[in-house]
């Protein structure tokens, strides 16, 4: 089932794509970024509550610069000095972030019109061809994203892409998740579990500088779930830094396993994030304030937290952690899988 959700400046229409489960679990995908704009799940009375922000337009979506719900490529997260050396040569990016380039550069992949390959009642495919030097990258490269809600009331995220030179590739979604319902306030009373003994350290422009940081006995150790806000202030410097939760975490094992868990006691909604990536950034929407989002709702610092499915922050410049290098020809798939429950 699809519906009108909007015109852009360029008179493009944009569609939404509603996919659902008979547990009364709703997702709506657009084809302007392929973004996720709404997650619907009943709360512990049955009511049913969106858990995302976003927009209620497409216009939202293509003014916001706080990439609510969007598909994040060709490399998520930081790439130090906008530049990088593949096989002997060095590419130049667009630097986004001050002397770096975050998730891929000025042209941003959530500001495209991609193509449906197919759409189901469950179930949505979605395909973009990103040309060889696009966003500074080399190699023709064809990407897929595919949203299926199951009936475990799971919201299943499979990405596939094959590019005809080797190339540089950390795909993620940058959905903020608030299980007490999009524009209910702070997350800050909100229970996180991450299953990792490790963060990657980083300067103050959020690059890691190659150390990997126990988390025992540090405001970073989320292994017993506990409130967002608890430590969210503490003195110490790499929460300094971030102004809150904005870190890499090094996810145990190796994998299809989960990574994380969120929980709200007023909602009774229970998330569990799973991936088959080596690392998860949590993000506590630092930067978000005074955003206008969805029915009228107005988004502030902390509203809402990210868990960004990943290869590590800047690792084409750190040997020791695994490379987002896909070979030229050869296929790249990954799944990330956010579950609800009611706890």
């Amino acid at each position: 089932m699809k519906r009108a959700f909007g015109t852009l400046k360029t008179k493009e229409k944009a569609e939404l794509y509603l996919l659902k489960n008979e547990k009364g679990m709703e997702v709506a995908i657009s084809d302007y970024g392929a973004t996720i704009v709404n997650v619907i799940v009943p709360d512990k009375e049955g009511h049913p509550t969106d858990v995302v922000l976003g927009y209620d337009d497409v216009s939202g979506y293509e003014k916001g610069d706080r990439v609510f719900g969007a598909f994040v490529g060709r490399v998520a997260n930081r790439i130090a000095g906008g530049s990088f050396t593949l096989n002997g040569k060095t590419y130049e990016l667009t630097k986004n972030d001050g002397d770096n380039t975050l998730h891929g550069g000025r042209d941003m992949m959530n500001k495209r019109m991609w193509k449906v390959e197919e759409s189901t009642d469950n179930s949505v495919t979605l395909s973009l061809d990103s040309p060889d030097g696009d966003q500074g990258f080399p190699g023709n490269l064809k990407l897929t994203v595919t949203y299926t809600v199951t009936p475990e009331n799971e919201l299943e995220i499979v990405y596939g892409s094959t590019a005809d030179a080797d190339t540089l590739l950390n795909l993620t979604n940058h959905s903020y998740f608030n299980l007490a319902g999009q524009g209910s306030g702070d997350v800050l009373d909100q229970k996180v579990t991450i299953s990792a003994d490790y963060f990657t350290l980083a300067d103050a422009q959020s690059i890691p500088t190659g150390e990997l940081t126990p988390v025992k006995g540090t405001p970073m150790d989320f292994n017993e779930a506990k409130a967002i806000g608890q430590d969210i202030e503490a003195d110490y410097q790499p929460l300094i830094d971030g102004k809150g939760y904005d870190h890499n975490w090094v996810i145990r094992g190796e994998g299809f396993r989960k990574a994380a868990s969120m929980y709200s006691d007023k909602t009774g909604i229970h998330m569990d994030v799973y991936t088959d990536l080596p690392g998860m950034q949590l993000y506590t929407a630092n930067y978000v304030d005074y955003e206008k989002g969805k029915g009228g709702a107005e988004y502030r610092i902390r509203n809402a937290a990210c868990f960004e499915t990943q290869f590590f922050p800047d690792a084409i410049h750190h040997s020791e952690f695994a490379q987002p290098v896909i070979k030229a020809n050869e296929l790249f798939t990954s799944k990330t899988v956010y579950q609800f429950s009611i706890q």
